[in-house]
């Protein structure tokens, strides 16, 4: 992604990468980091607190995230895909926040009482009830049909905003969240109302 000459990398054992301090980046590399992380942060909190239903872990996750692209960010502007490169740093580093947490309640059950108790107009038994069913049916897809989906719904991004953070093709997180819902209306036992376009359907 960028001819600009950069530090030497390997050092130490043989064949093992030195990790080169920010501040010895050549200064189009320290603008192309900090461009990053100032474009992904909110988004990457975004996720992460969807999955983890709570700031301190969601922040504890994506500062992780962070770091280890930072150690591999001269690698990483090499690369073609380096958003779906980051993004896998990201999910990795909720996985190990779940395992981290395995005492605390999981996402689900976190997510459903706060739906639950958002709408005093509601029975909260009933939202409960349909809060879990949501988010265990959401858990049950494909990665990345789960991963559309709560990009798409949960934090609001547009096709297009969910394919850049993804690293993805437009055409494929469309494609992805139309299979998701089908499968969701599948496990939720309700109809499937088709919207080709991949737009929140009326």
């Amino acid at each position: 992604m960028t001819g600009e000459a950069g530090p030497e990398e390997t050092g130490g054992a043989v064949g093992v990468p030195k990790v080169v301090p920010i501040d010895q980046w050549p200064i189009g590399w320290q603008m192309a980091y900090w461009g990053f992380h100032q474009r992904r942060r909110i988004d990457y909190m975004s996720y992460a607190y969807l999955q983890l239903g709570s700031d301190a872990d969601a922040e504890e996750a994506v500062d992780l995230t962070f770091d280890q692209v930072m150690d591999r960010w001269p690698r990483m502007l090499q690369m073609e895909n380096l958003e779906g490169y980051a993004w896998t740093i990201l999910k990795r580093r909720i996985i190990d926040m779940h395992r981290k947490r395995r005492h605390r309640p999981e996402l689900m059950d976190t997510a459903a009482f706060e739906a639950a108790l958002a709408d005093p107009c509601e029975d909260p038994y009933d939202t409960l009830t349909d809060a879990i069913a949501l988010y265990g049916a959401v858990a049950a897809l494909s990665e990345r049909q789960h991963d559309a989906i709560l990009l798409y719904y949960g934090t609001g991004f547009t096709t297009a905003g969910a394919a850049g953070v993804m690293g993805n093709e437009e055409a494929t997180v469309r494609s992805q969240l139309r299979t998701g819902r089908r499968r969701l209306a599948t496990l939720l036992k309700l109809r499937y109302p088709e919207s080709p376009d991949g737009k929140n359907p009326s």
